[in-house]
């Protein structure tokens, strides 16, 4: 299912785990990686822009400009060749590309070839201890089309899978995705259900249990009350889940333009990875 991974990277925390994350998958699938990396020029745009329209017209050089963007550009050539290296280590499958411009711009552009594509939490300047996502996978999530994994630092191997199920479209394509990983990881699948209405609840975790009726593997439903976001999120924590999969925008009607905010706070406070499914 998922033969062509794209992993963004910027050399920062996570990109070590973005790549192990799509290592893994990879194996699995026997599957291709596109390591993607961008050379970020806006800032140079915003001080041409702001610069001569500000109380102090401040716009830096021409060669200054030049010599930061060549600074950039190698820096990235250096982060594809190690990326490069230890996918050859793996004898993994793979295409190394650069490009320059807007981050989540060209990640989603480059979306449209992808199974799925693999990002850190956070980039290489966002590097507060906190739960705040980081800009550019805030953006992506908000538009992105495919499904979209959103790993910590620390790569774990995906053996236990919780599937947060609402009947909605979006959780009926998460649940198709988290059987089929589940049944190629050879992993035990976890169903819940957040809901007050007991009988609502109980209704989506039998449909769940229907359709994963032809997969083979360990699975097990439970219906819980409360708040979706954080009940999944403290579900995952106490039985030491190794991958969240979500729809990502459950029932509620939110514009596309906006992440819901139960997405939003798993993203942010999820201990494990947590694959967005539209």
């Amino acid at each position: 299912m998922f033969k062509n991974i794209i992993i963004a990277v910027d050399g920062s925390a996570y990109s070590e785990s973005v790549i192990s994350h799509a290592a893994a998958l990879s194996r699995l699938y026997h599957s291709r990686i596109f390591v993607f990396t961008v050379v970020d020029v806006r800032i140079f745009e915003w001080a041409s822009a702001v610069g001569a329209d500000g109380f102090v017209t401040i716009v830096p050089s021409g060669t200054f400009q030049e010599e930061s963007i060549k600074l950039l550009e190698e820096k990235a050539e250096k982060i594809l060749q190690k990326c490069g290296q230890l996918l050859e280590k793996e004898q993994i499958p793979f295409k190394l590309e650069k490009a320059v411009g807007s981050p989540a711009e060209l990640i989603l552009a480059k979306s449209q070839i992808a199974d799925v594509v693999i990002m850190g939490k956070r980039g290489e300047f966002e590097r507060w201890d906190n739960h705040d996502l980081g800009v550019t996978v805030q953006t992506v999530c908000r538009s992105i089309a495919k499904p979209l994994m959103v790993v910590k630092k620390e790569p774990r191997p995906i053996q236990r899978i919780l599937l947060g199920y609402d009947g909605s479209e979006h959780a009926n394509r998460a649940l198709q995705q988290s059987a089929h990983l589940a049944d190629t990881c050879q992993a035990k699948l976890t169903v819940v259900c957040v809901s007050d209405d007991l009988e609502a609840g109980t209704h989506y975790c039998q449909e769940a249990e229907e359709y994963l009726e032809s997969y083979a593997g360990q699975v097990y439903t439970q219906v819980i009350a409360g708040e979706p976001s954080r009940q999944l999120v403290a579900y995952a924590q106490s039985q030491s889940m190794d991958l969240i999969v979500i729809g990502a925008f459950g029932r509620s009607r939110i514009r596309q333009a906006i992440l819901g905010s139960t997405t939003e706070h798993i993203l942010r406070f999820s201990t494990c990875p947590v694959l967005l499914v539209k």
